[in-house]
C-alpha cells in the first residue's frame, strides 16, 4: 500500500480553447458589421442661413442651369466651354479685372441638379480671367424662409 500524499498540482488554465472562442466571435463581427459607403450618401444642396451684406459690391452674377447651360448677368451664353466662358466673364468684368482688390464678385448661382463639373468650369473661367473674388448664392431652408 502506497501511503504516500500525493503532490497536489496547480490547476492550469488551458488558453487555446479561449484563443479560438475569440477568433470565432471576431471573424463573427468582421463578416456582419456593414460599413457605410459613400456612394449612397442622399445629400440636398444648397441652403444657408446668414446675414446679408448692407452694402454689396460690383457683382457678376453666372447662372448654371441644370442641364449645364451657362448666363452671365442673365444673357444665355452659346456655347459651353471654358474660353467662350472666360471671355464672358472678361467682358462683364470690364476693366475693374485689372485690380484684384477692386475686381466684381463672381456670384455662381447653380441649380440644385446640376453637375459639379459645370459649376468647376465657372470656378477655372473666373479664375482665368483674374476675378479671384468668388461666392456662391444660395436660398434660406424651407423653416427659415417662413420666419
Amino acid at each position: 500500500m502506497n501511503f504516500r500524499r500525493r503532490q497536489s498540482e496547480a490547476p492550469e488554465i488551458n488558453l487555446i480553447p479561449f484563443i479560438d472562442v475569440l477568433l470565432v466571435v471576431l471573424i463573427f463581427l468582421m463578416l456582419s458589421t456593414t460599413y457605410s459607403r459613400y456612394s449612397e450618401l442622399q445629400i440636398t444642396l444648397p441652403t444657408a442661413d446668414a446675414d446679408k451684406l448692407a452694402e454689396r459690391p460690383a457683382e457678376i452674377l453666372v447662372s448654371v442651369a441644370a442641364d449645364g447651360r451657362y448666363a452671365i448677368n442673365r444673357v444665355p451664353l452659346d456655347g459651353r466651354s471654358i474660353e467662350l466662358l472666360t471671355a464672358a466673364l472678361t467682358r462683364a468684368a470690364g476693366p475693374a479685372a485689372a485690380t484684384p482688390a477692386a475686381s466684381p464678385v463672381v456670384i455662381v448661382s447653380a441649380d440644385a441638379l446640376a453637375a459639379h463639373q459645370s459649376v468647376v468650369n465657372v470656378m477655372d473661367a473666373a479664375r482665368r480671367a483674374n476675378l479671384p473674388r468668388l461666392t456662391f448664392a444660395t436660398q434660406l431652408p424651407a423653416d427659415a424662409a417662413a420666419r
